[in-house]
């Protein structure tokens, strides 16, 4: 019996080693994840305020509570079609009007019908009203049944009726050719603690504003220059 117990407790010892020894490596390799997509949120960003057809989106992101930037979401389809890929969110302080710090999350969607072939697309979404913004800090919430969405009118002087989430896309110059709704968006627990080196949610980034990151900062600048003033194409 004892000898049973000692391997019992060796066993145990090595286990936990295991797990202490291999989280770091795990957290560098998330940490790497994150900051490849905040890199590639800050292209897409700019890109999207930089387009001559997303007029509307220049001239209206200044009144979202929070953005929500995908690129390269992967629509793949053969007879059932699905649709995914990484975001990050960025929340507007309702008391100085200054953007946060970075969430990271996953959206999903699986769908029915003929659909053959793939695409990426990017994708930004405006977080409009305090339902859209609820939605987004739970567990999980699906796009049209959690929070109502809607397409991003392409060009200027456009009229949207009051939805909680718009949604603007562009595949190769090719805009509104995928649609989110139905998708469900998740937190990534573990970019959000690989990229802030601890456990936090998303309370903690978009309204505690508990935890900072640096390398975030490129992003936030292109978000507050873009909601400031209207910037000027040639």
């Amino acid at each position: 019996m004892a000898s049973f117990f000692r391997r019992y407790l060796l066993l145990n010892c090595i286990a936990s080693l295991a797990v202490l020894l291999a989280t770091p490596l795990a957290w560098a390799d998330d940490r790497d994840k994150a900051n490849d997509l905040l890199r590639d949120a800050t292209i897409t960003f700019n890109e999207f305020v930089a387009d001559p057809n997303m007029g509307w989106f220049r001239d209206n992101v200044k009144d979202a509570r929070a953005v929500v930037i995908a690129p390269q979401v992967l629509k793949l389809g053969f007879i059932f079609g699905g649709s995914g890929g990484n975001a990050v969110v960025l929340a507007k302080d309702k008391q100085t009007g200054e953007w946060g710090y970075p969430a990271f999350y996953t959206a999903g969607a699986v769908t029915a019908g003929l659909q053959i072939g793939g695409e990426l697309t990017d994708v930004i979404m405006m977080v409009m009203t305090e339902s859209g913004m609820n939605a987004l800090l739970s567990s999980k919430f699906q796009l049209g049944a959690d929070a109502s969405i809607a397409a991003g009118p392409v060009g200027t002087g456009s009229q949207v009726a009051t939805v909680d989430i718009l949604q603007f896309s562009r595949a190769k110059g090719i805009y509104g050719g995928l649609t989110l709704e139905g998708a469900v968006i998740t937190p990534r627990e573990d970019l959000n603690a690989a990229f802030y080196g601890r456990i936090v949610d998303p309370v903690d980034i978009l309204i505690r504003h508990t935890v900072t990151n640096p390398l975030a900062d490129r992003l936030r600048a292109a978000v507050a220059k873009a909601t400031l003033s209207r910037p000027v194409l040639h």
